[in-house]
């Protein structure tokens, strides 16, 4: 065991590994990324690439791209949800003056564009 080197390089893959008691183990490091944290639609795909679509997780994860993945999922559904609730409240008329008249109305109006809106984009983004 004396004659065994603290660090090697193997060749053809460019791989550096380091001893470690008696084994060598490749001297891997993540890409730097910029830390976003994760809203609720980011976490619903994540749940849904580890459970379903796990060839594409490990994918994913293991080029580094999960992350940047994750935050484009969360970014363009909390855009939509807004969009579409917007447009679905002015369609159904739930304005600021059903607010003011009958406030109860209104959050119940909302609650059902908000559950309407969360299946749609589960449809089209979370479980594509």
């Amino acid at each position: 065991m004396s004659n065994l080197h603290q660090h090697y390089t193997n060749e053809q893959t460019g791989i550096s590994y380091t001893l470690v008691g008696d084994y060598y183990l490749p001297d891997l490091i993540l890409p730097k990324s910029n830390h976003y944290a994760i809203g609720r639609f980011g976490r619903m795909r994540l749940n849904y690439l580890k459970n379903h679509r796990k060839a594409l997780y490990v994918n994913l994860l293991t080029s580094g791209k999960l992350d940047a993945h994750l935050r484009e999922i969360d970014e363009t559904a909390n855009d939509r949800m807004e969009i579409i609730s917007k447009q679905m409240a002015e369609c159904e008329g739930v304005t600021e003056q059903l607010k003011a008249e009958n406030q109860m109305l209104w959050v119940k109006k909302m609650n059902g564009i908000h559950s309407r809106v969360v299946e749609i984009i589960r449809d089209e983004l979370i479980y594509d």
